[in-house]
């Protein structure tokens, strides 16, 4: 379920220091009920996960088309990415999330910047922009909690915003719910789950290598 922006900007969340020259671009609700310990498990599964294999058809399709759009485009060329094109968001971390990084994603281009006992954030860098997705994990007033999704970003000129602006609907429509239901039938899927002290055991490891 899309969500009001202020369901993010209310948050006393950290990724606000660092992305003060970014635009929110959406709020999504995940259908992700858990415990006050189980975000590092949510983080996990959707660093782990490839969204363009196992979406409905025309999700499918979509992945597919932009995919061979910037492979024609050179939209995702290394020199159009996080170091080259734009400096990385890891260079504005305050001195205590450096080393908080989080998983490695296995599919999708992001990098993981940090990850917090509540909150995750990764950045993707292309000729078309430099996007943030941020994760929280946020109670629901019971003594339980849900993951949120927000995205922001920062369009890069006249292409970028036509771009983003040209996506949006089926953004709005397909992908993104889409994606929202295959994290849900995941979670609630009776799959072993990692201990969340054994995912920040090896993002700790991660950290220590970088």
């Amino acid at each position: 379920m899309r969500l009001p922006n202020s369901a993010h900007t209310s948050r006393p969340w950290r990724i606000h220091e660092i992305t003060r020259d970014f635009r929110l671009e959406d709020v999504w609700a995940l259908p992700t009920p858990g415990g006050p310990d189980d975000f590092p498990l949510l983080v996990q599964r959707i660093a782990s996960a490839d969204p363009s294999h196992g979406s409905p058809g025309v999700a499918h399709a979509l992945w597919a088309i932009r995919w061979k759009l910037g492979a024609l485009l050179g939209w995702d060329r290394a020199e159009s990415g996080l170091g080259s094109r734009v400096a990385t968001l890891r260079d504005r971390l305050p001195e205590d999330l450096r080393d908080a990084a989080g998983p490695d994603f296995a599919a999708l281009p992001f990098s993981p910047l940090y990850l917090l006992a509540d909150e995750f954030a990764a950045e993707i860098a292309n000729r078309t922009m430099h996007g943030v997705m941020h994760l929280g994990w946020v109670p629901n007033g019971t003594g339980r909690y849900r993951g949120q999704m927000a995205v922001l970003v920062k369009p890069n000129g006249l292409v970028g915003t036509t771009y983003m602006a040209a996506i949006r609907p089926f953004r709005h429509v397909i992908v993104y719910p889409a994606a929202i239901r295959r994290i849900g039938r995941e979670w609630r899927a009776p799959t072993h789950r990692p201990t969340p002290a054994a995912i920040a055991k090896r993002s700790e490891r991660r950290g220590r290598l970088r």
